[in-house]
């Protein structure tokens, strides 16, 4: 059982018999009154958001899901392509599947992909990734000046803000929590 004491960004529960994941959340401690949890909520079959309030100490259920380990092959017309490094099966999931995700995704990733009653229903990244900066405006010698950022294209397609330094070709770490910049990696 989780109570809402436990929530953090990812955590799967089970509301009215569905399977949920928490997109979102916000503990709200009003002057007056009782504590509540505001969340955001994905359905993992169906896709469609929810949000809910909760009072300070509800229980839910745990959906049961499986992990299973699998690389990211490619990605064509029919979506994101996964291999389980053991058996070779293989299995495709849509950019609506995989949302926000999908942005941190390059050939070859270890990611943990999400069954729900043997259905894909979703994946589970790293914490962080190392993404190659593919297009951004040029950085100057010198320009170090801390919180001034400018945005950068990620080979993936994703932009992230980064500080002014970093240029075409650097590799970047950045927090597949939240898709924020992190640091610049050294190349070797």
């Amino acid at each position: 059982m989780h109570a809402t004491s436990d929530f953090k960004k990812g955590l799967k529960l089970l509301i009215d018999g569905e399977p949920y994941t928490i997109v979102d959340f916000q503990h709200v401690k009003p002057g007056k009154g009782n504590q509540f949890t505001r969340t955001k909520l994905k359905n993992l079959i169906t896709g469609s958001n929810l949000e809910r309030t909760f009072k300070s100490g509800e229980k839910f259920g745990v959906p049961d899901v499986v992990y299973k380990d699998m690389g990211f092959l490619y990605k064509d017309d029919n979506g994101f392509n996964f291999m389980d490094q053991t058996s070779f099966e293989q299995l495709s999931l849509s950019e609506e599947l995989l949302g926000e995700d999908a942005n941190f995704l390059v050939e070859n990733m270890e990611v943990k992909v999400c069954l729900f009653n043997d259905r894909a229903v979703g994946i589970e990244l790293p914490k962080s990734v190392v993404l190659k900066v593919a297009q951004t405006d040029p950085g100057f010698k010198g320009n170090t000046v801390s919180n001034t950022f400018k945005p950068a294209t990620m080979e993936t397609g994703y932009v992230v803000q980064v500080p002014l330094h970093i240029n075409e070709g650097d590799l970047l770490k950045i927090n597949t929590t939240d898709g924020t910049y992190v640091e610049r990696v050294s190349q070797k």
